[in-house]
């Protein structure tokens, strides 16, 4: 992820741990976004234990979606 779509996601990261909590909420995930932080090559998405690949699929497809930041930037989410 390229540091200008880093600085767009940063800059409304609270909208947007919202957003995914509420999703993750719906699909009865007890899984929850503690917060999104940035380093120098991409975002780290923190939560709140480990997550399963359905998670990690929703939380993926909801940054692909954004308006602001380019889809092809947003890699795959790993647990690191």
């Amino acid at each position: 992820m390229g540091s200008n779509n880093a600085e767009k996601v940063m800059a409304k990261a609270n909208i947007y741990i919202s957003n995914i909590n509420k999703l993750l909420k719906g699909v009865k995930s007890e899984i929850f976004v503690d917060f999104i932080c940035s380093n120098n090559k991409r975002l780290v998405i923190t939560t709140n234990k480990v997550a399963v690949i359905s998670d990690l699929n929703i939380i993926k497809k909801y940054m692909k979606n954004l308006n602001n930041v380019d889809s092809n930037s947003v890699m795959n989410l790993r647990l690191l």
